[in-house]
């Protein structure tokens, strides 16, 4: 295993830069997602990373050596692309040797090496199968085997699950994650799926418009984004705009016009009376009651609910605002649209963003 180091990566093509001075290092054995939306720059950089697109400036760095300009056929990384690209006049097994077979193994080696790597994503019994016989998942599994098979020093991954049924992609996150830490392998996966990012994903980055806006673990870009931009991007949130009421070294309090909130103090945020801010709450954040006493807390009425078995979604009224509150195990479902109630947060849930 070794580890990837990205510096300084620029990309453009014609008047659109795709890449724009893109910093990152990945740890060797990690799970690595790049997401963001359409035309963020995350395929152009796994392609980077592949050697399909070769940079304006900067660096690719595999381990120590600087593999920038490097053609694709000798970085040694395994690409699974969205379409999985598997030849249909070939069976399964030939599919999977095809890239040994380049490579000019040795036929016996390749026998081997076919067979591990299809018992690897449960596929062995498949073997002498065409891929029109096969389902969308088996196939996924086939182009999965394929990528393993020449043991990459990366497994790169184009937005795998993407023609997949709901079931089969969650199904097959578990998988990959599996198949990845089982064989010890650096992968590199592209998605805009926030679910499956946090699913599978040891760190990850979000990218907006060629760059990296945050990278971290799963859990601290959704818990604890850096700009309005992530918040948004990892998920249903509200946000509060207001102004610095009051810094203390626990919380800073905040006015917003659904009211006044202690938000817990972040290192590096140096703010004072005064200045602009937006909030981000989480609508699972909420907690809803028929009384409180809590100092971050609105009064409100429920306007509108869904009801989705173990959870449900209202539409919550606090004056002039409407805020999504999210209940698990529901108990608010029958309340009347005139009963007023309290939703109140933790200030360990409200996120200070810049403004």
């Amino acid at each position: 295993m070794i580890s990837l180091t990205i510096e300084d990566l620029t990309k453009c093509f014609g008047e659109t830069t795709a890449l724009d001075r893109v910093n990152l290092r990945i740890e060797a054995g990690e799970i690595f997602f790049l997401l963001g939306p359409s035309g963020c720059g995350k395929t152009t950089l796994l392609r980077s990373i592949a050697g399909f697109v070769i940079p304006d400036h900067g660096r690719i760095l595999f381990g120590e050596k600087d593999l920038t300009r490097t053609p694709p056929h000798r970085r040694n990384t395994g690409m699974m692309f969205q379409s999985y690209a598997l030849w249909p006049h070939l069976t399964v097994a030939q599919n999977v040797a095809f890239g040994l077979e380049e490579r000019r193994v040795v036929a016996a080696e390749i026998t081997q090496r076919v067979k591990l790597a299809l018992e690897s994503v449960q596929m062995a019994a498949f073997g002498a199968r065409k891929i029109h016989q096969l389902s969308g998942g088996q196939q996924q599994r086939v182009a999965l085997a394929r990528a393993l098979v020449i043991r990459p020093d990366f497994l790169l991954l184009d937005e795998p699950l993407s023609n997949l049924d709901a079931r089969l992609r969650l199904e097959m996150r578990v998988e990959i994650r599996r198949i990845c830490k089982e064989s010890g392998l650096t992968a590199i996966y592209v998605t805009h799926d926030q679910k499956e990012a946090l699913s599978i994903a040891d760190r990850m980055a979000v990218m907006e418009a060629g760059q990296v806006r945050q990278a971290g673990k799963p859990a601290d870009l959704y818990r604890r984004p850096d700009s309005k931009f992530v918040a948004d991007f990892m998920g249903e949130t509200n946000f509060l705009t207001g102004k610095v009421e009051e810094v203390t070294d626990l919380a800073v309090v905040v006015q917003t016009d659904a009211g006044s909130f202690d938000a817990a103090v972040r290192e590096g945020r140096a703010l004072r009376p005064g200045d602009p801010c937006t909030l981000s709450i989480r609508p699972e954040s909420w907690k809803l009651a028929t009384h409180t006493l809590a100092r971050n807390a609105v009064e409100g009425r429920i306007t509108e609910r869904i009801y989705l078995g173990e959870m449900a979604q209202y539409r919550f009224s606090a004056g002039p605002r409407t805020l999504k509150i999210c209940e698990l195990n529901p108990r608010f479902l029958d309340l009347s649209p005139e009963r007023q109630i309290f939703a109140s947060v933790d200030p360990e849930d409200v996120v200070l963003l810049p403004a």
